[in-house]
């Protein structure tokens, strides 16, 4: 659920379909016209119509737009499978793959692979989600954790609830960082321009915690590992871009720092740690980092 206090100008007075439209350019008009029929939007906790003219400090809410008329599709996508056994699967997902179907992704996401390759996966996260305790974005690779059944599902959610599920990244980003490490606590929550991205705030934001440490310093970038105190959207893309040293290649966050690699975020979760819901024993997974990273850093030495 998304809810907008409207204050900008510009959209005092527009119809509200119009005004959810720009304020969520993922979704169709008509999407929207639908979800308004269906009274998943509400104006001031009223139902309102498509036609109703938007006021200063309205306060329109967004409800969870229903998937309808599709089910998820097996699909043979390659899997890089790191380990397995019967309660758990630690997979490499790739650059470019979307964990699970969204707002305008129907197929092609980890999802779908998923469902070809195993009909044993948890169910709590509903059809569209088979097994997946946590996400990845699109264009960050690297390690994650399915479950293959709803108590292992739960047992590995209660460790991401609590920071006991390990998650370790390799970010490569713009200027030198002099501090050798540090710790970002900055709270995070959507941007109110623009709805596709978070951004730090202060007034109404998440908490959001981000250890780092300097790996190694070039000339106007430094590659970074980073680690995760909580699971905010885009949190390391969001932080390091607010203490001025943004992900190189990030098409959303940061400005200048796609000269050298433009295709997505140089962001790669190389290593994963938890507890097995079965053994109750601590297991740390890592891979290397693939070699369109790597291809970047040696320009740099």
């Amino acid at each position: 659920m998304n809810k907008y206090i409207i204050s900008e100008n510009h959209l005092v007075g527009q119809r509200l379909d119009k005004v959810l439209s720009i304020l969520n350019p993922e979704l169709s008009r008509s999407k929207i016209q639908d979800a308004i029929k269906d009274g998943l939007v509400l104006v001031n906790s009223k139902v309102e119509k498509a036609s109703y003219k938007v006021n200063e400090n309205d306060e329109i809410t967004l409800g969870d737009l229903p998937i309808k008329n599709l089910t998820l599709e097996a699909e043979e996508i390659p899997l890089d499978i790191v380990y397995e056994d019967d309660d758990l699967i630690v997979i490499n997902k790739p650059k470019g793959l979307v964990v699970h179907p969204g707002a305008g992704v129907n197929n092609h996401t980890l999802a779908n692979a998923l469902k070809f390759y195993s009909d044993d996966l948890s169910s709590v996260n509903g059809e569209f989600r088979p097994g997946i305790v946590h996400r990845l974005d699109k264009d960050t690779a690297g390690l994650m954790v399915v479950a293959k059944n709803d108590t292992a599902h739960a047992f590995l959610a209660s460790q991401l609830a609590d920071h006991t599920l390990g998650r370790k990244y390799i970010a490569l980003v713009m200027d030198t960082i002099s501090e050798n490490d540090g710790t970002i606590i900055a709270p995070i929550g959507r941007d109110v321009k623009n709805r596709l991205k978070m951004a730090v705030n202060l007034k109404n934001g998440k908490e959001a915690v981000t250890h780092f440490t300097v790996i190694e310093r070039f000339k106007g970038y430094t590659l970074v590992e980073c680690s995760l105190e909580t699971g905010r959207t885009h949190q390391i893309r969001v932080h390091m871009e607010y203490i001025s040293h943004p992900v190189v290649g990030d098409p959303l966050y940061g400005k200048g720092n796609r000269t050298i690699y433009n295709d997505g975020q140089l962001l790669f979760a190389y290593k994963i740690s938890f507890i097995h819901p079965k053994t109750k024993k601590r297991m740390e997974f890592s891979v290397p980092l693939p070699t369109y990273f790597t291809s970047v850093i040696n320009t740099l030495k």
